[in-house]
């Protein structure tokens, strides 16, 4: 079959997948997840893209019911979780942070006794993501998966939270190491049994390099392309998956971002996603986007969109504070912050953009880069035409 990817950075390629790898996908979801035959399956994500497809013939293969809806609304979707008594489902963080936003304000939530797995991808969550995610489905196995469309679907899990074990909710954004310069990344677990990874360097001393990944579950080649062209590294069946990591000693991946997302600004090299978990951690930023402009000196600068938690305020230059307990952010408060997290000055955003409205995001609830890109840039200019 193909299937297309979301085309967050670009337009989408149609990849070719056998109909083995769904297979071996599947039964390494029901391994992992734990789905069984008695699930209440919810599909948000559509069946047009590799998450919701996988997951559904998941589903199919060990004969859970499927609940379907036309497109994600968080009301259509609440309802139908205590309509139908759902079990299972799907998320990328902006839903999540959708469905949690609607079940906050609900007084009874049948939801939380009912929802039994959850497993998200398109991104990782943030720390208030997933413990607001287990205070509202605390009878839920919260899962996160890394992977992509050439890799049909997952590579590596990562459990957040199990209630029937007791793990506690974990968020992963440095390695512990006792190199100073160790770059920041997210965890993104182990790969599935059928899947092997391996880093490579390119002859670098460094740990930290491209992620490749080979086995039976990677796309044939992309559409109307040769078969040869398909893998980086053809003689091997290595597929370079175009991000940026490093495993541990534990055998972890992990994530420092996408090849073709790097900043590059004064000649050092900048990860958004790097740069994003950190400011994720502050309390006052519920969304972050960061992003590489065009600068005349230092070929691209770093700058952040951000998003403010409800309670918080953007502190202007003329604004003054009338009360001391006022939840306040502005530049100099997250420039700060940043340095106090260890955050190497060139990475520490030049700029912060107040995002008032929605991220815009693709059909299966990724973030669209490009056109953010594109409304910052304006956005800077049109700051720079009124000074």
């Amino acid at each position: 079959m193909i299937c297309f990817t979301s085309g967050t950075t670009g337009r989408p390629k149609g990849v070719v997948i056998s109909h083995s790898a769904l297979i071996v996908q599947s039964l390494a979801k029901v391994a992992i997840v734990g789905y069984c035959e008695d699930d209440v399956y919810l599909h948000i994500s559509p069946l047009c893209h590799i998450g919701g497809l996988s997951s559904a013939i998941a589903m199919l293969m060990i004969g859970a019911c499927h609940i379907l809806i036309p497109k994600f609304e968080a009301a259509l979707a609440i309802e139908v979780i205590e309509k139908y008594c759902v079990t299972s489902l799907i998320t990328v963080p902006a839903i999540m942070g959708d469905l949690i936003s609607f079940t906050r304000g609900k007084e009874i939530w049948q939801g939380s006794q009912t929802v039994k797995k959850i497993l998200n991808g398109g991104g990782s969550l943030s720390v208030g993501l997933i413990k607001d995610a287990i205070k509202f489905f605390p009878r839920a196995k919260l899962l996160s998966a890394y992977g992509m469309t050439e890799s049909c679907s997952s590579l590596t899990f990562m459990t957040h939270y199990d209630p029937r074990i007791k793990i506690p909710g974990q968020t992963y954004s440095k390695r512990k190491s006792n190199s100073v310069n160790q770059l920041q990344g997210v965890c993104v677990g182990k790969p599935a049994p059928h899947v092997e990874l391996k880093i490579c360097t390119d002859g670098s001393s460094s740990q930290i390099g491209r992620i490749l990944t080979r086995g039976p579950h990677v796309m044939l080649r992309y559409y109307n392309q040769n078969p040869s062209n398909a893998l980086n590294y053809p003689n091997e069946d290595w597929l370079d998956t175009g991000d940026i990591g490093s495993i541990d000693d534990s055998g972890n991946l992990w994530l420092i971002g996408r090849s073709n997302n790097r900043i590059k600004s004064g000649g050092e090299n900048v990860h958004p996603e790097e740069v994003e978990a950190i400011l994720l951690q502050h309390p006052g930023i519920v969304a972050a986007i960061v992003l590489g402009i065009p600068d005349s000196r230092l070929s691209e600068m770093v700058v952040a969109c951000i998003k403010l938690r409800q309670g918080w305020r953007w502190l202007d230059s003329n604004y003054r504070p009338l009360d001391e307990n006022e939840l306040l952010l502005c530049s100099e408060i997250l420039h700060k912050y940043c340095r106090e997290k260890n955050l190497s000055g060139f990475k520490v955003p030049k700029k912060f953009i107040l995002w008032r409205k929605p991220f815009p995001l693709t059909t299966t609830g990724k973030i669209r880069r490009d056109q953010i890109r594109r409304e910052a840039m304006s956005h800077l200019q049109f700051l720079s035409c009124n000074l």
